[in-house]
């Protein structure tokens, strides 16, 4: 199944000067059962958005959970309906 997940943070939470954007989710490769299909950033407004196919919501929590304690997250499901 598809999710997007949009994962925001304070200003003053921001990881840019800790480690980068990196320090917020675990290495998807790491995660099993989690594939991201898109990743962006809009960095002035400190917004990261994933689209991911996971096989259920735990894969997700592990994904997001080194962010837990700087970030706030929606979690989607969404459907894809142009191109493939």
């Amino acid at each position: 199944m598809l999710y997007l997940i949009t994962q925001t943070h304070a200003a003053e939470a921001c990881p840019v000067d800790a480690g980068g954007k990196e320090i917020l989710y675990e290495d998807p490769d790491q995660v099993e059962g989690l594939k991201v299909v898109a990743a962006y950033g809009a960095f002035p407004e400190h917004t990261l958005y994933f689209v991911v196919e996971a096989d259920d919501y735990s894969a997700i929590d592990r994904f997001l959970r080194p962010g837990l304690n700087r970030c706030t997250c929606t979690i989607t499901p969404v459907s894809q309906f142009l191109g493939e």
